[in-house]
């Protein structure tokens, strides 16, 4: 459990007591009043807003010269733009149990939305492992952490972590909940904003956590038809083409535009800290990955970075990152080091004043070095891991797959990808080749075992599951 409390110690007074006295306890009550209200203040608040399929160069301040965002781009202008920063998973649940736990995939078994059974079975050559759909009731969310440090805890929008009353956010650490699943994205945007802005404006006076999870920019693609028409009359920028799109995270901009104006409004800005993420790449840049997706378009396009959602290549991994608080982060400022997820989680506690509990075991490191001193600071040396132990069809009828059970590293400037079907192998240098389009893992032979060693061991190291080949009667009769 998380505590952080204030003791203030009374003491029985007499009847009767002289003047003096009488003054100085006054004073010394409201000297103590006046120092906790102090401390109180310096407890920051915290905005976190995660965006649903937003490619890594959607944002303007990201590279689109297409898309407009300007309030994402104020953020930007205002605090860190984090250049290497990862998503926990290639699709959407796993990153979200990583983020709200702090820990790897391989701890809490939620690696996939649904379940790693898709595709088609006949073309399946491996057993995926079973995936948990409910987070489960052993881990402790971050929100649970926040709430027993004294913070107001609000969540609003996509939860995607159970769908029981036992596993709904209500019940894991948030005070108020807003959901919105019945509507399309556009509606939702605003009625999740509204609800976020209205527990911001509620809890103005207290140290808060909002959680604000959109649905944009995840299909159905909608958005109000005037903007789609203004983005009609725009021509298309690199693989950044498509009006509806454009138009419907011009609206999730608008509603972050909000959120900021409140603080603005509230005097609430200086103290802060507002991050803004996504919970994994982009639909798109499967053609140029050689991936086969029918029916279905490409909604946005993840170029320079190789692939898109659903795969472990940069794509559909590396996110847009920015985290605001003036004062302690330094305006327009850039940090390259690799972050991932699961790093928000140490880094909330720190900021907050919370510690962890040793028996829930952490897996991310804190951020606050990184953002108090953003020039050259480095956190301690480690590698960033994936562990995706199921299939992601690439559409229906599609005879390609996003991705097949497979696992990753990253350590330094190289990443290794490794597929369980076949055991193959391939390794990048990411600074020199961000686009993963030279395999060196021919030329490189001891740095490619080296890093596959590092990830088996880790894998060993969380008890990660791993996938099982189909028996060859399995295989053939799959096969006919």
């Amino acid at each position: 459990m998380w505590i952080l409390r204030t003791h203030i110690f009374q003491r029985r007074q007499p009847a009767i007591m002289p003047v003096a006295l009488t003054v100085i306890l006054q004073f010394a009550l409201l000297s103590t009043a006046t120092h906790c209200a102090s401390a109180e203040e310096l407890r920051p608040n915290i905005v976190l807003i995660l965006a649903d399929d937003l490619g890594w160069t959607d944002p303007a301040c990201f590279g689109s010269r297409y898309y407009e965002t300007p309030n994402i781009d104020r953020l930007c202008r205002d605090g860190m733009k984090f250049t290497n920063a990862y998503s926990n998973g290639p699709n959407c649940a796993p990153t979200r149990a990583c983020l709200m736990t702090g820990r790897y995939g391989p701890r809490h078994g939620v690696y996939t939305v649904g379940s790693g059974e898709r595709g088609d079975e006949k073309r399946r050559k491996m057993i995926p492992v079973k995936n948990q759909t409910n987070l489960p009731l052993s881990e402790v969310t971050l929100a649970d952490a926040l709430r027993a440090a004294g913070y107001a805890t609000g969540c609003f929008g996509k939860w995607h972590l159970g769908n029981g009353p036992e596993y709904a956010p209500g019940k894991r650490g948030f005070d108020v909940v807003a959901a919105r699943s019945d509507a399309t994205p556009h509606p939702a945007t605003e009625y999740l904003t509204s609800e976020a802005t209205g527990f911001i404006r509620k809890n103005a006076n207290r140290p808060f956590f909002a959680y604000v999870p959109y649905h944009a920019v995840h299909t159905p693609i909608s958005a109000p038809q005037p903007l789609i028409e203004k983005y009609k009359a725009k021509p298309a920028a690199g693989g950044h083409q498509h009006p509806d799109y454009a138009a419907m995270l011009e609206e999730l901009d608008r509603g972050i535009g909000r959120i900021l104006a409140t603080l603005d409004e509230l005097d609430l800005t200086k103290n802060t800290l507002v991050i803004f993420t996504s919970d994994n790449g982009g639909v798109g840049g499967y053609a140029g990955a050689g991936i086969r997706r029918r029916p279905g378009r490409e909604n946005t396009d993840n170029a320079p970075l190789r692939g898109g959602k659903g795969m472990l290549y940069e794509g559909g991994i590396r996110v847009p990152l920015i985290m605001r608080w003036p004062g302690h982060i330094a305006a327009g400022s850039n940090c390259d080091e690799p972050v991932i997820s699961l790093d928000y989680f140490p880094t909330l506690l720190e900021i907050a004043g919370a510690k962890a509990n040793a028996k829930h075991h952490l897996d991310g490191v804190s951020l606050l070095p990184l953002l108090e001193q953003p020039r050259g600071q480095k956190i301690a040396d480690r590698a960033l891991y994936w562990h995706f132990p199921g299939y992601l069809e690439a559409g229906p009828n599609s005879d390609s797959w996003r991705t097949t059970p497979a696992g990753a590293i990253r350590h330094g400037d190289w990443k290794l990808v490794e597929f369980f079907e076949t055991g193959t192998v391939e390794l990048y240098n990411l600074r020199e080749d961000i686009g993963e389009t030279n395999n060196l893992a021919g030329s490189s032979p001891e740095r490619a075992q080296a890093l596959h060693a590092e990830l088996d061991s880790w894998r060993k190291a969380v008890g990660a599951p791993m996938p099982r080949l189909k028996a060859a009667s399995q295989t053939s009769r799959g096969n006919r």
